[in-house]
């Protein structure tokens, strides 16, 4: 009788653990990015930072409206295709995700913020810098990094000031993003502009054009896939300016792109976002837990990718609601989140306020750090 017992005692408890795990909430964010094409280097750190923290959050075990919450990742490939990111994005609708995180670059997350308009679905971009992103009026959109205005203005300045340019030369791949930070950047002056894309190799013809006008400074508007070679090319010419470029340069990969043929200190660039003082010590241990999880260095993006997700998450929580309409309001308020980027508040359009610089260059093919630029 006391075997019966035990057994259906074990059979209740069964069930009533699997009615409870049946009760759990799942929360489903989505990430955008190019996996694969020329710079699935970036779109994959930015999937790792993504991967990261929902494997943080599943193991703390978030409540959420008196909820437990399991959250997946659902990543898609955009390959820095406009047409390919509306695609993307269309499927995470779909797939009724509670918020997303992307896409990387200015040329998909754009079209794309219209689709989670449309659908009323969040999205932080971790990378997104032309102003226009957040400039269509929707109320879905975000971004945790500082935009071209403040980033291409900025490196106009240093280039002008620091770098004592007297003849600048402007090259831009005609992206969303290339052309959108070049724009910022030849407010300063400029004695060529010349425009390639994002998938070319050789840039002879451009760059002897703007040897004959001798620049002291070059300042390319476009990713490291582009940047690298067009660097080995510079030195074939002689050209031995100063190589000036936003985020979308740099990365860790850019020396072995550009051969061993950068110079030390020839390289300035600089990353939307930065650290200072104690939240150095934070962004230093991410960059450590992450080498450790994946094997590989940060490249350019996850820490804001890996921001991004709390900070959804965090509006889910203090709103009681994983529903984007009822967490919604909630994100918008976000203010003094502390992140491992820094402290992320948002203003009435969605731009994170007070976005940092920060300054690089290269020695010995490492990323090196100038200053913190506000």
């Amino acid at each position: 009788m006391q075997v019966k017992l035990n057994v259906v005692v074990g059979a209740v408890a069964l069930m009533l653990s699997g009615a409870a795990m049946s009760q759990d909430l799942v929360v489903k964010i989505g990430h955008v990015g190019p996996t694969s094409g020329a710079i699935a280097h970036l779109g994959k750190d930015n999937e790792l930072g993504a991967r990261m923290a929902i494997t943080e959050l599943n193991a703390k075990g978030v409540m959420i409206g008196g909820k437990k919450a399991k959250f997946e990742l659902l990543a898609e490939d955009d390959a820095g295709d406009p047409k390919q990111g509306t695609a993307a994005a269309q499927k995470l609708v779909d797939s009724k995700v509670n918020g997303v995180v992307g896409h990387l670059n200015s040329g998909t997350s754009i079209p794309a913020s219209k689709v989670y308009s449309d659908a009323g679905i969040p999205q932080i971009s971790p990378s997104a810098t032309n102003p226009k992103f957040t400039r269509n009026g929707y109320k879905t959109t975000f971004r945790v990094v500082a935009d071209d205005v403040h980033l291409g203005g900025t490196l106009g300045k240093y280039a002008v000031k620091e770098l004592k340019g007297q003849s600048i030369a402007v090259i831009d791949d005609r992206t969303a993003y290339g052309q959108g930070v070049a724009d910022e950047f030849e407010k300063g002056k400029v004695v060529g502009r010349e425009f390639t894309t994002d998938k070319a190799t050789d840039f002879t013809a451009i760059l002897t054009n703007l040897k004959a006008k001798k620049p002291d400074v070059v300042f390319f508007g476009g990713m490291d896939a582009v940047a690298g070679p067009m660097l080995r090319q510079m030195k074939q010419l002689g050209i031995e300016a100063k190589f000036v470029g936003g985020d979308g340069i740099c990365s860790g990969e850019l020396p072995k792109l550009a051969a061993g043929t950068m110079g030390d200190g020839q390289v300035v660039c600089a990353e939307a976002g930065g650290v200072e003082g104690e939240s150095k010590k934070t962004s230093d241990a991410f960059k450590a837990k992450f080498k450790e999880a994946y094997k590989v260095e940060v490249q350019i993006y996850a820490p804001y990718v890996y921001d991004a997700v709390n900070v959804l998450v965090a509006a889910m929580v203090k709103a009681g609601s994983a529903e984007p309409a009822k967490y919604l309001p909630v994100l918008a308020k976000t203010e003094g989140y502390k992140g491992v980027t820094g402290t992320i508040s948002f203003d009435n359009k969605g731009d994170i306020k007070n976005g940092a610089l920060t300054m690089y260059t290269y020695k010995g093919g490492e990323k090196s750090q100038i200053a913190v630029v506000r």
